[in-house]
């Protein structure tokens, strides 16, 4: 099977990209950047498509980059992942372990403040579970993706209105569209420590945005799911809002989200 890594990225230069990712398969790279423009650039590994395109959003990168995309496996990956070496051997060895799968998510180390998953063993994702998942942890063959016609939001994510959680609209969206997906132990890469593109603090933006999200997520359950997920990260989100201010304010966005 072939690979293909699906890189997002903004204002980077192309070939030390490609190095700085240890990139050493075919790669789709689109860049967010002043201008339009296409080349390809040769690899020990493959061959690497290039996009640049003046237009911001994270969905509408990794929807471009899908659009070229021609691997039979696609690996959704950022600008700030240093991919392992042995990459595409971990990737290719658990598809064929899984045969049946149409999508599995690896483990990507990342700092400890950040870290939202470890797999501990290979399970199947569900509706239980799916929340917990960057992009940058997914692999999928390309032909389920184009039967299940799934596609990054355009409202969510750096660069969009609403701040973050394109990557679990994206992968609730798979398992509507009966995707089957699997959890997987193999460690793929890690990331480089940055500032974030998003995240600024607890204020209320985030919870807005936060309440925008849980009605697409979730909808009539958007708030009592919105009151659970305020009290189990109090201690952490709620030390210059309180509580009943952010669920007010996650409420304010659940309306918003229904037009009302």
């Amino acid at each position: 099977m072939r690979l293909e890594v699906l890189v997002s990225a903004v204002e980077k230069d192309a070939a030390a990209l490609i190095s700085q990712m240890h990139i050493n398969t075919d790669a789709v790279v689109v860049n967010q950047c002043g201008g339009y423009a296409f080349g390809n650039i040769k690899t020990a590994g493959g061959c690497v498509k290039c996009f640049s395109m003046p237009e911001r959003g994270v969905g509408l990168s990794r929807n471009t980059a899908l659009l070229h995309a021609s691997g039979e496996l696609v690996l959704f990956s950022d600008e700030d992942i240093t991919l392992d070496s042995d990459y595409r051997k971990k990737i290719l060895a658990a598809f064929e372990s899984l045969p049946d799968a149409d999508m599995i998510l690896f483990n990507v180390q990342v700092a400890p403040a950040r870290r939202t998953y470890w797999n501990r063993e290979i399970h199947k994702v569900s509706w239980r579970n799916y929340g917990r998942y960057p992009a940058y942890s997914i692999c999928a063959r390309l032909s389920s993706l184009r039967r299940a016609n799934v596609y990054y939001s355009l409202l969510f994510g750096g660069g969009a209105k609403y701040s973050n959680g394109e990557d679990s609209l994206f992968l609730r969206d798979c398992l509507r569209a009966g995707l089957r997906v699997y959890a997987h132990t193999a460690c793929i890469g890690k990331e480089r420590e940055r500032e974030s593109t998003w995240f600024s603090g607890y204020h209320e933006k985030f919870f807005r945005d936060r309440g925008v999200l849980y009605h697409h997520l979730y909808g009539k359950l958007a708030l009592p799911l919105s009151l659970r997920f305020l009290w189990a990260h109090k201690k952490l989100m709620c030390r210059e809002i309180p509580v009943w201010q952010a669920f007010r304010i996650m409420r304010k966005g659940v309306r918003e989200a229904r037009g009302r």
